[in-house]
């Protein structure tokens, strides 16, 4: 890993620092610079940026005069921003947040387990020598992989950590509705990352939240030149989750009981108020914007150091991205469907953008992975009770006016994915029920929701039984009326 300090130039090759390979994706030298424009766009009536791959259709993409994309530009300014007195500033932060933190808490870090989160934990303990809190909102779909490299990097890095999971009911319920009120399988996920932490913060007392990846990295939501100066509690609900809590009740007698959602159910998805925020003094920064941020060099530092492991994740040629997640592939092909490309779109622009495809490789590689039917979405139609049919109808209707009344191709996935597309901790238990059974012990009705017995409690209080200690035996003293 290079120093914090290290000149750009020498942090924009290739993974390992190595020129980039030679291969059927990656010949570059083989592409003269006034080649034609690929005849293999996803889309050929789309507009595209002239540099990477991005349409038209993304949420809030801007191009400029030559048709180049802000997350293009943002690339370009970041070879020529001086990271070391960026960094300067950071250091400066960061040491006035341990003082004013005292014995509490310097810093909060949102974490996942992904590479991103893993890597800022090791430059803020490790590098800069903060007190952490991590802090983790579970989408409660996570991989087998991804719960392995939670758990790793709490090791490694010996922080303290709080999670919150919703129920698994509820999270069913608010896939089935996500899909009709945003179109996207994940407005939980989306909600919670962006609420939790802040009422953490505010509970917790602990100003500074610290996140990984700058939004002028690669959104197009704002330029390394043009950054966004101020820290907005709502960011993520008007970015992601589109919707807020109260908007995403639903009524018995509207969608039946069995998927009703009230506002008790969604009180861990509110933002704390403006008030208790100012309170606290919250405010956030990401690394990225002031630290060179290079996601394939920062993910083989973690894998080769600390044992985070990368996994296949549909929808993309990179194993890396999301790998703590089973639903990506779910949530990547909404994103097709409704705006003609997925996660490999924006992958591939990414590499375009740091020199290791071709724009023309970029598109090849798109039409390969894009329009894939994921595995996942087997999972998702289980859980919400919806058809394949219901699926696409819906998202269907919430494609991008320059897509209607086109053909989107969607294709069969070649093989099954490498890792089961089931939630870890249901895996878990599945796998200890069926141990239990070879053993001859009855199983539980359902995974998901077991059935219990209604606790009776003797008239003297306790639990009746008198092997545990508790007020059951005669003369014990009784709660007053």
């Amino acid at each position: 890993m290079p120093p914090l300090s290290a000149p750009a130039h020498e942090q924009s090759r290739a993974p390992g620092g190595a020129p980039a390979p030679r291969t059927r994706l990656t010949s570059l030298v083989d592409r003269p610079e006034d080649a034609d424009e690929p005849a293999g766009k996803p889309f050929a009536h789309l507009k595209y940026c002239v540099r990477c791959c991005i349409p038209q259709t993304q949420e809030g993409v801007v191009f400029d005069e030559l048709g180049v994309c802000q997350a293009c530009q943002s690339a370009e300014q970041k070879i020529h921003i001086d990271w070391t007195a960026r960094e300067r500033v950071l250091r400066g932060i960061l040491e006035e947040a341990k003082a004013k933190a005292g014995h509490n808490y310097d810093c909060i870090i949102p974490i996942s387990g992904g590479k991103d989160s893993t890597f800022q934990l090791y430059v803020l303990t490790q590098i800069y020598g903060m007190k952490p809190l991590a802090v983790t909102f579970s989408h409660n779909w996570y991989s087998e992989t991804g719960w392995y490299n939670l758990q790793n990097s709490l090791e490694q890095f010996n922080v303290d950590h709080i999670m919150f999971t919703p129920n698994r009911k509820l999270v069913n319920k608010l896939a089935r509705h996500s899909i009709f009120g945003i179109g996207d399988a994940c407005w939980h996920c989306h909600a919670g990352v962006g609420s939790f932490p802040l009422q953490v913060a505010v509970r917790f007392n602990i100003p500074l939240l610290i996140w990984g990846e700058s939004i002028a990295e690669s959104s197009g939501r704002a330029s390394y030149l043009n950054p966004v100066r101020k820290f907005d509690r709502e960011y993520f609900t008007k970015v992601s989750a589109k919707l807020r809590p109260d908007q995403m009740v639903r009524k018995a007698e509207e969608v039946g009981a069995d998927w009703a959602v009230t506002e008790k159910d969604l009180l861990p998805f509110n933002v704390p108020s403006a008030e208790d925020c100012e309170r606290v003094g919250v405010f956030g920064l990401h690394l990225g914007d002031y630290l060179f941020w290079d996601d394939e060099r920062q993910t083989e530092f973690v894998r080769d150091n600390f044992g985070w492991r990368e996994t296949q994740v549909e929808g993309s040629f990179k194993r890396y991205k999301s790998a703590e997640c089973v639903m990506p592939g779910v949530h990547d092909l909404a994103c097709y469907l409704k705006r003609g490309y997925g996660r490999s779109t924006f992958h591939a622009s990414v590499d375009v953008r740091a020199g290791l495809l071709s724009r023309d490789e970029a598109f090849e590689l798109i039409r390969e992975h894009d329009a894939v039917r994921p595995e996942g979405l087997d999972y998702f139609l289980k859980i919400t009770g919806l058809t394949e049919a219901e699926f696409y109808a819906a998202l269907e209707k919430q494609r991008r006016p320059e897509l209607q009344d086109k053909v989107i191709p969607i294709y069969e996935k070649k093989a099954p994915n490498e890792e089961r597309l089931l939630p870890y901790p249901l895996q878990v238990i599945e796998k200890l029920q069926a141990g239990d059974a070879a053993k001859g012990a009855p199983a539980p009705a359902s995974v998901e929701a077991p059935v219990v017995a209604p606790l009776s409690i003797p008239a003297g209080g306790g639990c009746g039984s008198g092997a545990c200690g508790c007020a059951s035996r005669a003369g014990a003293a009784e709660v007053p009326a």
